[in-house]
């Protein structure tokens, strides 16, 4: 065998991968293929790219189903190749599935976000009151009017207040919290 020395070609880059690496492994590669003894980004992208999606999607339930649909394939894998040969596609991508729907339960917890309603786990930290008038009234179902009173030396214990959710600005709030979270989760 001849050793060739000072040879302008490249060496090839090689990447042992399993059933749950590669698809990492993929997402990696279109952004572009680590070169020879280059750090390969794609051990990070286990763990980083299933959790900014949690992040930036953030629903309990929503989540959950992503979860329990990478769990099922997980589980039935073996029934499914046998049953369903034209699903091995799907199988290929079950523990990114299982991965975001887990990161994205989590960061629902945080948002008290269930299917785009807030659940109410601890008392609010604020005092909410209707603000009656004759020039606020309901009926053409239109939001009554709120005040929200914030509790002196009061921490919600876990996520975001669900108070914020009957805000005007709810909407605004909440992309605004998630968006930023990933984006500075992102670069650190």
């Amino acid at each position: 065998m001849k050793v060739v020395k000072d040879s302008s070609i490249r060496p090839p880059s090689l990447f042992r991968l399993n059933e749950v690496t590669w698809v990492f492994q993929e997402i990696v590669n279109t952004y572009g293929i680590p070169t020879y003894k280059e750090v390969n980004p794609g051990v990070f992208a286990i763990v980083t790219f299933p959790f900014l999606f949690g992040i930036m999607f953030g629903d309990i339930g929503h989540g959950f189903v992503l979860f329990l649909v990478g769990a099922l394939l997980c589980l039935f894998e073996d029934v499914i190749k046998k049953k369903a040969p034209g699903m091995a596609g799907i199988l290929g991508i079950r523990y990114i599935f299982l991965l975001m729907g887990l990161f994205a339960t989590y960061a629902g917890l945080i948002y008290n976000d269930f299917m785009a309603i807030p659940i109410w786990l601890y008392d609010s930290c604020y005092d909410i009151t209707e603000i009656h008038s004759e020039s606020h009234h309901d009926s053409n179902n239109h939001r009554v009017p709120m005040l929200a009173t914030f509790k002196k030396d009061c921490v919600y214990p876990f996520g975001v207040d669900p108070a914020w959710h009957l805000g005007s600005n709810e909407l605004t709030y909440l992309n605004s919290l998630k968006m930023k979270l990933s984006v500075i989760l992102g670069v650190l």
